[in-house]
């Protein structure tokens, strides 16, 4: 039997606590989600001589020992929790306990085979105010819905008022989050290569940045299937499904999409003549709109690879991967 050369710990996380467990070990560790904690955590991996050390994605919880433990050194490898729960399920595994938990992550840590390298650490803060500004959208849609149903004139002026003092709050957000990215020069360059992009305005350039950090160094499946915008096959045996997307990144999507939705009806000559091309061959307006985020998505990352700004006639360089 080879010799284990990296001893890989799992991570369960809760408001509160950190279960830690080690693979192919009995041993086990609770600490407090502190920064005592943390040190009494780091100290105990040390013992054991930890290398790597997984943990799963808990609602923002693993957020600081995730940094924490990138700061020390240590190879960290974050978890969605389908992915821990698939593996969970291909172990055969029913049993569910924080203790467990520790020791299935521990396990899945083990078993991964590609290590992708830590994310640029300045864009955890700016993806935090990014999602502020997504929340206060979602609210001024949901106070503007409520607006249209009612009839009241009193109600109906708070719901201005609120909705005026959201939109000021959103701008100013915004504002304050683009001037944070070009306190960064290497930041500041890729956002105006992506803001270049035809149909690629400024919230979506913003996204498209704090989002997808990997864009440039990916090729075009890759960043489509990381968007959520990739067409996976559903075939089985003589049957042939219809391609359908899944997963990826819920919050760029959405940004892409929104981007699409005006690029490919007035912004950029590429999409409009795309869209038009899937309805004439018979596609829905939902399909057609998703094939041009997509194709927004590669026109984006094949500018970004290339460090040059986006050109009108970009037909052959978004066929480079």
């Amino acid at each position: 039997m080879a010799k284990r050369t990296t001893i890989c710990a799992g991570i369960d996380t809760g408001k509160r606590k950190l279960d830690v467990a080690l693979d192919f070990s009995s041993e086990q560790l609770q600490v407090e989600n502190t920064a005592e904690g943390y040190t009494t955590l780091l100290e105990w991996l040390r013992r054991h001589k930890v290398k790597r050390v997984g943990i799963e994605a808990s609602g923002g919880y693993e957020q600081a020992i995730v940094a924490e433990l990138r700061h020390k050194r240590f190879v960290v490898v974050v978890f969605q929790p389908a992915q821990v729960r698939a593996y969970a399920k291909y172990r055969g595994q029913r049993a569910k306990n924080d203790r467990i938990d520790a020791a299935l992550i521990a396990a899945c840590t083990t078993a991964v085979s590609k290590i992708h390298p830590a994310p640029d650490a300045r864009l955890l803060p700016l993806a935090g105010q990014l999602t502020l500004i997504d929340q206060i959208g979602e609210d001024i849609a949901r106070f503007k819905n409520r607006l249209e149903s009612c009839r009241d004139a009193r109600i109906q002026r708070l719901w201005k008022e609120d909705i005026a003092r959201l939109a000021k709050r959103e701008r100013l957000e915004f504002k304050a989050l683009v001037a944070a990215i070009r306190e960064h020069r290497d930041l500041a360059v890729r956002l105006d290569l992506i803001y270049s992009v035809g149909g690629a305005g400024l919230p979506t350039a913003v996204a498209v940045l704090v989002r997808m950090p990997e864009i440039g160094q990916i090729n075009r499946e890759q960043a489509a299937a990381l968007a959520g915008l990739a067409p996976y096959d559903d075939d089985s045996g003589e049957q042939i499904g219809a391609r359908r997307i899944n997963g990826g990144r819920k919050r760029l999507r959405q940004a892409l999409y929104a981007a699409a939705l005006a690029a490919s009806f007035r912004w950029n000559p590429q999409l409009i003549a795309l869209y038009k091309r899937l309805i004439a061959a018979g596609k829905g307006h939902k399909r057609a709109l998703v094939a041009c985020a997509r194709k927004l998505l590669i026109f984006i990352n094949t500018v970004v690879a290339r460090g040059t700004p986006w050109q009108a006639d970009v037909s052959a360089a978004a066929s480079v991967a």
